[in-house]
């Protein structure tokens, strides 16, 4: 676009198309305070300062930005250089126009030492005035717009500094925006400053090719337009130009300039969603389309509500033709995002509804808001806000088909936090694909996730902050671990712990002897008890690192069990007695049905094992008697390794086998992948005849080699 000088008459035409003669009328009223707090001031190019205001607003008419907005872009910088305070801008204007400016203001005024404290200082004027109103941040954009096109005029380090801000900061939020006009216009300009003989050298190749370019994309709009006519498809049809950025990119990562897809392009318009699937069809049938080069955005919309159907084609003479296709509605999304909205809007809702859309639509505004209030350093925000907000990320989806933006890098916690906190906090397993993956597992555009969550779950692990990438999801983390307290910690240490030594056949009476502990206090620094159990418990230590004292062996007990006055299980029998605490041992979970034995502990009452059971065998002395109560009325937690061939469907067909006879199947989990794949099942049954039904049922599904019960 041309910086010629402009007068108002050549805003007000452009007004005159979309706005009523009212809103006009208080344009002008606007144009003239502008141009009368500004008069006697010059910009570095000599102009009259006026013309920079006028020349912000008639940039956002292109985009049929509403009244508000261009008075605002009017009167952008009258409180920063003139005498005017924003009280005088609400008195003549209102309150939202005032806020406007206030916005712009405050982003421009920054004044910081140090180019990171500058670059840092930006990102949050910027954050904050997007998340009030994304108006401000449009303006800023059409602002920035115009001072690119008159860099010239600044000091050599000035130019470099202006442009890189605008690189790094300004061009990606609108392309996040999906204002893809002011974007590649932004990034040419910037690159023309910071790398001005790429910039030459791309310009340069590009114009030695460009006759040639132009009659060939001629000839190929004339063959595709004659195709879709005579197929009864009303269109339009243009050449679209590569941006000499997105091109510089190309080369820059050592692609040949003959072997980018794209430098011929043409773009088809037509009237109905429909009609850009028929013309794609067409295409195809006439021109060979190249693998792996299609992309159907209209089905499945980037997160900036970006939606066209791209492909390539072998068109003629053997050239790749990038095509694009898509609805009059569609490109005016596509080149002006959600400022597009405007254009459809009368009322004076209009700007609101837009905050509204862009707060739903755009994903990366959570993280905007996320970061903003977090405390970081200058150099971990800057790095926060290019990686997580405006680097070019991936696209995944929800089963039902709903699209999540995170960032390169992201895991299937990132996505479930994304989703929701609890989803987060509950989320005991993920398949994506249709396959089991780790929690670490690195996402990967178009992957198709579902999050597996349990109710039971005791929470997310502290381990998982060293695997997440996205500040929101740590943020969510850190609050849940924030709101357990240190008694929660304390007991679930403890529990861990007493756990872990039983499963070692250690003794804890033997482990707590004051030698042992000093051991560990020591190696540990640790004070006391409690700040064992405190540090197990927050998954500072794991208890396994604690417990390596193998000379600690669980000593025969030749005392006879003890009646306790706990009753926890009312559907087990021992000895004679049903007032009896008891738990059911995770080694071996036995169910109703089983034979079982009680093996008498120190501290916990009576563990219900399996005969069979490994963990019990030489431990006769602590043995006793246990049997199943006749009217038994709970449910089972059990335990079930599955190989199979393949994992097509596996995780459908366990639960629709689980469904069938009633029991609930709480999680599925692939602990080994090769040729053949492994799987543990947690189910609830009633009694082993309902396992064992179960058994079956996934011995008969063709692809499933073994199932056995856990036996640990």
């Amino acid at each position: 676009m041309t910086n010629r000088v402009i007068e108002y008459s050549d805003l007000e035409s452009k007004l005159n198309g979309y706005l009523r003669s009212s809103d006009i009328k208080d344009i002008k009223r606007a144009y003239l305070y502008a141009k009368e707090k500004h008069s006697g001031q010059y910009r570095r190019t000599g102009e009259e300062y006026i013309v920079h205001p006028l020349f912000v607003a008639y940039i956002l008419t292109s985009i049929n930005a509403d009244k508000d907005t261009i008075i605002a872009a009017l009167l952008h910088d009258v409180v920063e250089d003139t005498e005017a305070s924003k009280s005088d801008i609400k008195d003549n204007f209102g309150e939202v126009v005032a806020n406007l400016v206030d916005g712009v203001t405050k982003i421009n005024n920054i004044n910081v030492s140090t180019d990171n404290e500058y670059l840092t200082s930006y990102y949050k004027k910027i954050i904050v005035g997007m998340s009030e109103d994304v108006r401000v941040i449009i303006i800023k954009l059409a602002d920035r717009l115009h001072n690119m096109r008159t860099l010239y005029a600044l000091p050599h380090e000035k130019q470099k500094r202006k442009a890189k801000e605008t690189l790094e900061i300004l061009a990606p939020i609108a392309h996040r925006l999906g204002m893809n006009k002011i974007k590649s216009e932004l990034e040419e300009l910037s690159l023309k400053y910071l790398k001005p003989e790429a910039y030459r050298d791309v310009v340069v190749k590009l114009n030695k090719t460009k006759k040639e370019r132009e009659e060939c994309v001629k000839k190929m709009m004339d063959e595709v337009s004659k195709l879709l006519t005579q197929n009864g498809i009303k269109h339009e049809i243009k050449g679209r130009a590569k941006s000499i950025y997105s091109i510089y990119k190309k080369l820059d990562k050592g692609r040949s300039f003959n072997d980018i897809y794209d430098l011929l392009a043409i773009r088809i318009l037509v009237d109905k969603e429909q009609e850009c699937y028929l013309a794609l069809g067409l295409i195809h049938s006439k021109y060979k389309p190249v693998s792996k080069r299609f992309k159907d955005f209209i089905a499945m919309p980037k997160t900036n509500l970006y939606q066209t159907l791209h492909t390539t084609v072998f068109g003629l003479e053997g050239n790749l033709f990038e095509i694009q296709i898509r609805t009059y509605d569609m490109d005016e999304i596509a080149e002006n995002g959600i400022a597009s909205h405007w254009a459809y809007k009368e009322n004076k809702n209009a700007a609101v509804e837009m905050q509204n859309i862009t707060e739903q639509k755009l994903q990366f505004y959570k993280s905007i808001i996320e970061l903003k209030d977090d405390k970081l350093t200058s150099e971990d925000f800057v790095d926060k806000v290019k990686n997580e907000v405006l680097s070019n990320n991936i696209y995944v989806y929800t089963p039902k088909g709903d699209v999540i933006e995170l960032p390169k890098g992201a895991t299937p916690i990132d996505f479930a936090y994304r989703v929701h906190s609890q989803v987060g906090d509950k989320m005991t397993g993920a398949i994506v694909n249709n396959n089991m993956v780790p929690l670490a597992y690195e996402l990967k555009n178009a992957d198709i996730i579902k999050i597996i969550t349990n109710n039971n779950s005791k929470g997310p692990s502290r381990e998982w902050l060293n695997i997440v990438k996205t500040t929101g999801a740590r943020n969510k983390i850190k609050s849940f671990f924030n709101r357990t307290t240190r008694e929660d910690y304390i007991a679930l240490g403890k529990d861990l712990l007493e756990k872990e030594l039983r499963r070692r056949g250690i003794s804890i009476s033997s482990f707590m002897e004051k030698k042992n502990l000093d051991e560990v206090f020591s190696e540990f620094k640790l004070s006391s008890v409690d700040d064992l159990y405190l540090n197990i418990g927050n998954s500072k230590f794991s208890p396994k690192s604690i417990v390596k004292h193998g000379e600690l062996v669980e000593k025969p007990v030749k005392k006879i069990f003890k009646s306790f006055s706990k009753n926890i299980n009312n559907d087990i029998v021992v000895g004679d007695t049903k007032n009896i605490e008891t738990h059911i041992a995770n080694c071996c979970l036995p169910v109703p049905g089983d034979e079982i034995v009680g093996y008498i502990t120190k501290s916990s009452g009576i563990r219900i094992h399996r005969k069979e059971c490994s963990n019990v065998e030489f431990f006769d002395e602590r043995k006793i008697n246990a049997t199943w109560n006749d009217d038994y009325s709970n449910k089972y937690n059990s335990e079930l390794i599955i190989h199979t061939t393949s994992d097509e469907n596996i995780i459908v067909d366990i639960v629709q086998a689980a469904a069938s006879l009633g029991i609930t199947c709480e999680n599925v989990n692939l602990i080994n992948k090769g040729l053949n794949n492994v799987y543990s099942v947690s189910v609830l049954v009633a009694n082993v005849s309902e396992l064992d039904k179960f058994m079956v049922n996934l011995g008969k599904i063709n692809y499933v080699n073994d199932v056995e019960r856990i036996m640990r």
